[in-house]
């Protein structure tokens, strides 16, 4: 199927919602909001990006009218995750008029626990994808250096590559692809991607975790190498009205591609409640 026909057969469009968080929109029915992974910039994607997104969300988008949302861009300096979460909250009641789906992978599900914690009354039901209750310290190292060195102007995307593979020799080989390819992807606008790391940084709901009362499912890969599995098993622990599930021989960025990946988020969104 070349990319015009599936962007007209998934009805694909594009905008911003309240604080101008941007978004990408495909599909039909109940509307399923994704908050999207780390980005160097708080945009849409583009090129092979834009289409490896729409490819991923396809499937959801045969069941729910998907809307793949960035954070606001123009973040300022000392910004927290609650205060994300507060723009999320009223972005959502703006554009939808109560509680809606929520998915959040990795960094997206930092947000969208903050959000489920904070204001209950937005979601409508949780999952969250290769992410926890607080960032591992191989992520919190990786990622904070990547801020400060991307807001310091130097090259900074291999910093990253701990994140992606579990080896250290693989890490190093990807490390230094990762910064021949850097030029490519430097962000934008750096304060952003430094302020929200810095708020990422200090993200930890290992005390509210009760709190959250939104059904919640959690799915994790078990050869992650941003989150462990005890990060997952926490998280859902932690959580009263949640389920887990931890998909064997999977990768951080494997989860979203598992082929059961878009089957059990569906199962989980149109389950009766009990």
């Amino acid at each position: 199927m070349s990319k015009s026909t599936l962007a007209a057969e998934l009805n694909i469009t594009e905008g911003a919602l309240k604080h101008g968080m941007p978004y990408l929109a495909m599909g039909s029915g109940r509307p399923l909001v994704f908050l999207r992974w780390f980005t160097p910039d708080h945009a849409n994607p583009r090129g092979w990006m834009r289409d490896a997104e729409i490819k991923m969300l396809a499937p959801l988008a045969k069941h729910f009218r998907v809307y793949a949302v960035n954070r606001a861009p123009g973040m300022a300096e000392g910004i927290t995750m609650a205060d994300i979460a507060t723009q999320h909250a009223a972005a959502f009641q703006a554009e939808f008029g109560g509680p809606v789906d929520v998915l959040g992978i990795s960094s997206g599900g930092s947000i969208a626990l903050q959000l489920a914690a904070d204001h209950p009354s937005a979601v409508r039901r949780l999952i969250v994808a290769s992410s926890g209750y607080r960032l591992d310290p191989i992520a919190k190292e990786s990622q904070l250096r990547y801020g400060e060195a991307v807001f310091a102007g130097r090259r900074a995307l291999h910093l990253m590559a701990p994140t992606a593979v579990s080896s250290p020799a693989l890490a190093r080989v990807l490390g230094v692809a990762m910064w021949l390819f850097d030029p490519l992807a430097r962000p934008k606008n750096p304060a952003d991607t430094y302020a929200f790391v810095r708020a990422e940084d200090a993200f930890d709901l290992d005390a509210r975790l009760h709190e959250i009362t939104t059904p919640t499912l959690i799915l994790g890969g078990e050869r992650d190498a941003a989150y462990s599995a005890e990060n997952f098993r926490h998280t859902a622990d932690g959580i009263p009205d949640s389920r887990l599930t931890i998909y064997p021989r999977t990768t951080h960025t494997g989860v979203a591609k598992h082929p059961d990946f878009a089957r059990d988020v569906a199962t989980f969104l149109t389950a009766e409640t009990p």
